[in-house]
């Protein structure tokens, strides 16, 4: 819902379940994970906290070299069901709009190549993966977007709608594992293989560009209810600005990030900020996961942040 003092800003109450089944004894189980939203420009964290089912023997939560709150849990108990739930409220104002019309993002794109003192923040997001996805082919369907002097909103507004034209989106057809130029052959993907796309192009031009992480939220189609428990994350890029700002963008829905989008958390790439990844001790031969995302619009309170105390749970 908006806010009645400032009709631009949203509130969230997001709850992200996802819940791991075993067909044997799981005697011990390590996990990590980037669950808890970050404090932005335009965000505000108001809580925040992770449960672990069954309780932890030892729980915390840190910051990595960009910030990002991740959570760590170590389950000693034998288990074959465990049960990951965050959940956060959160307010999203949009971003300034001049932003589009005005300053380093109307400049011509090799500005925001970040060169010297001033790009030094940025310079890490310059650089390609290993194993490298740049290549001829990234760079070639790129290339048509960024001629000379073009002025780089330009060129992320058109970056963004090829993809989203050129590429089909279907659920399941690639895995967190799948190469950049596996999806420029199969013409398809999920909204982190386009996110990963547009960074390889960013990158193959020099220009400094980070996949975030978070959540979407969606309206019901007219005169339909909302249905709980059926959003998901979601995945976009950024393109760093002189300034060290960033211009965020959406392939998969062609469109530049506004205050329907909640950040949890950004790097180089999927892997440096996965939602969940661990190790489990066990004998079992099969194991299934279901994640359940529910982001519900909230009226806002105009509160201060209410973080809770720890109390044997992961809380930010």
């Amino acid at each position: 819902m908006t806010d009645p003092l400032d009709p631009a800003r949203r509130r969230y109450r997001i709850v992200h379940r996802t819940t791991y089944r075993y067909s044997g004894v799981v005697t011990s189980s390590y996990g990590r994970g980037y669950l808890l939203p970050r404090d932005t420009d335009n965000q505000r964290v108001v809580s925040s906290s992770v449960t672990v089912d069954p309780a932890p023997a030892d729980t915390s939560v840190g910051a990595d070299l960009w910030g990002n709150r991740d959570v760590y849990f170590h389950v000693a108990e034998p288990h074959d069901t465990l049960v990951v739930t965050a959940e956060s409220e959160v307010t999203v104002t949009p971003p300034d709009p001049a932003r589009l019309v005005a300053g380093p993002a109307v400049a011509p794109w090799e500005s925001a190549r970040p060169v010297g003192t001033a790009g030094a923040l940025a310079t890490d997001f310059v650089l390609d993966l290993d194993p490298p996805e740049v290549d001829a082919e990234v760079l070639a369907y790129a290339a048509p977007t960024f001629p000379p002097g073009r002025p780089l909103v330009e060129a992320i507004a058109e970056l963004t709608h090829r993809i989203f034209t050129d590429f089909a989106y279907h659920s399941g057809s690639t895995s967190v594992s799948t190469r950049v130029a596996e999806v420029l052959v199969a013409r398809s993907g999920v909204c982190q293989d386009f996110a990963r796309l547009a960074l390889a192009c960013l990158r193959a031009h020099g220009l400094a560009a980070r996949y975030v992480s978070g959540y979407l939220a969606t309206d019901p189609p007219p005169g339909r209810e909302r249905m709980v428990g059926v959003d998901a994350t979601h995945a976009w890029a950024a393109v760093w600005l002189p300034g060290d700002t960033w211009l965020a963008f959406d392939p998969t829905n062609d469109q530049f990030v506004d205050e329907r989008y909640t950040t949890v958390a950004w790097g180089r790439d999927y892997a440096d900020v996965p939602p969940l990844r661990g190790v489990i001790y066990t004998e079992a031969k099969d194991s299934t996961i279901d994640v359940s995302v529910d982001v519900a619009p909230l009226a806002p309170t105009g509160g201060d942040r209410t973080d809770p105390e720890p109390t044997g749970a992961a809380d930010a």
